[in-house]
């Protein structure tokens, strides 16, 4: 009876031991395997989230930054900019945003949550060139009807304040708004939805 009990007791001690062992060796093999699942810190940050102040941006200004490779403008607009989009309907090829460039938030008049800030690409929609930025009163030869835009001077695309080709150039399409969504009334995170509702 003695030597019975020794048995289980033992028996017990040799199971327990056994599991342990052998759930920390599967947790020790497996380490290795979910790390090359997770993305590398290079990866994380070509497709993390930038987050802008804007604060110090002036209306006509226009800053640029990099998200997931590619330049992001972000540009200030005035109430005058903003009332010269709706003159500008009848040359635009795409006016309404029908053709999906944008977020649903972003498919307005000025395409952009806030109508002050307008956020894109800054990739023309033809080859992928970067076009220029010229406001109304910058030195240009592009008419005296400009009322500021993007000209890409590869093949002559232009594109008005809100992103939208204008018709007869090589471009199909608007330029690209990227998922944005606004912290507070200065910051701008570029990559992350705005929420609606």
């Amino acid at each position: 009876m003695h030597d019975g009990e020794i048995d289980r007791q033992r028996r017990r001690f040799l199971t327990t031991a056994a599991t342990i062992v052998g759930g920390v060796g599967v947790a020790a093999t497996s380490i290795p395997f979910i790390s090359t699942m997770t993305p590398s810190a290079k990866t994380k940050a070509i497709g993390a989230p930038v987050e802008v102040d804007v604060g110090e941006l002036q209306p006509g200004q226009m800053m640029r930054v990099k998200w997931q490779g590619k330049p992001v403008w972000i540009l200030r607009r005035n109430e005058k900019t903003l009332s010269d989009l709706e003159s500008l309907d009848t040359a635009v090829r795409d006016p309404d945003s029908k053709i999906e460039q944008q977020p649903p938030y972003a498919k307005n008049a000025h395409r952009s949550i806030n109508p002050e800030y307008l956020v894109v690409v800054g990739i023309c929609t033809h080859l992928g060139c970067s076009p220029n930025y010229f406001s109304a009163t910058d030195q240009h030869d592009l008419g005296s009807d400009w009322k500021g835009g993007f000209f890409c001077p590869c093949h002559g695309s232009r594109f008005d304040l809100a992103g939208r080709v204008f018709k007869g150039v090589p471009a199909p399409t608007n330029l690209v708004v990227p998922p944005h969504k606004f912290v507070g009334s200065m910051h701008i995170i570029i990559g992350e939805d705005t929420v609606t509702g």
